[in-house]
């Protein structure tokens, strides 16, 4: 059985601020050991499982965050950034299961920790086929272009809620009940490494029950930006189109093409801007 990991680092055990996720602040030397903590639970349980390739994407900033060096060593795992695919580098047709670590709830919901959609600083609002998405529904969609479930998200309770709307009876562990923004109330790590290894190894039991999130087409990407330059710079590519003063629409007859030209967009949007990795 080989196992994908896609792990952000927002909805780690114990994350409720900036300063626990930005590489340059104080907390952050903590809480990435704590992320690498919930990353080597969902790798344990897949492993309990029958898991015999695991591969984790670190997906969050600069994607320097989990420690190699405590590593399960029956995971192998992909690092760096500016990869094509994003946050899903690496996923290919040949995985059973997707499991989503540590991840956040979608720009704009309210009351959960640390929201946003891949750039908090550029990206106000996005809508997939005139859906309201963030991370998880971008990711998931991936996934299912190579026709891989996702069965098992982390994070805290919003997430959980987001997951379960959009991906119905996938398994989700909440390790932190959002009170807002940066406050939450947290289980230990003690407590939340035993339920993702438990949820891990459940997920994969039932495996066969999910089926992968696909979207049909054509695809259509709205994209609300934060300013007015961000848009102006992201309709420079071709393939966007401005809508308005601070919002463009892209798309594709395939899913991946079209998350590519997203991509593109973003970052080029971002480079009108002081960038804030999400």
């Amino acid at each position: 059985m080989r196992v994908y990991i896609s792990a952000d680092m927002e909805g780690a055990t114990g994350v409720t601020n900036p300063d626990d996720v930005f590489i340059d602040r104080p907390g952050f030397e903590r809480f990435r050991r704590l992320l690498t903590r919930d990353v080597n639970a969902a790798v344990e349980g897949a492993v309990d499982a029958g898991a015999d390739e695991i591969v984790i994407n670190e997906s969050h900033g600069p994607a320097k965050n989990i420690l190699i060096e405590e590593l399960n060593p029956h995971a192998e795992m992909i690092t760096g950034y500016f990869k094509p695919l994003g946050m899903m580098e690496g996923i290919n047709d040949g995985y059973d299961a997707a499991m989503f670590v540590a991840f956040h709830a979608m720009a704009g919901t309210d009351a959960a920790v640390l929201d946003h959609t891949i750039r908090g600083k550029e990206i106000l609002k996005l809508a997939i086929n005139g859906k309201a998405a963030g991370e998880l529904a971008l990711c998931s969609a991936v996934a299912g272009s190579f026709g891989v479930p996702v069965v098992l998200v982390t994070g805290d309770d919003k997430v959980a809620a987001e997951a379960k709307a959009l991906l119905g009876n996938v398994e989700t562990v909440i390790v932190k009940q959002a009170l807002s923004r940066f406050v939450a109330r947290c289980a230990p790590p003690e407590v939340t490494t035993k339920k993702i290894r438990q949820a891990a190894r459940t997920a994969l039991s039932r495996a066969k029950e999910f089926k992968p999130y696909k979207l049909e087409a054509p695809i259509r990407f709205d994209v609300e930006f934060n300013t007015t330059v961000a848009a102006s710079m992201a309709a420079l590519l071709p393939e966007v189109k401005r809508e308005g003063p601070r919002s463009v629409s892209l798309g594709a007859d395939d899913f991946i093409e079209a998350y590519k030209r997203f991509r593109a967009a973003v970052i080029l949007g971002s480079t009108a801007t002081d960038s804030v990795y999400g």
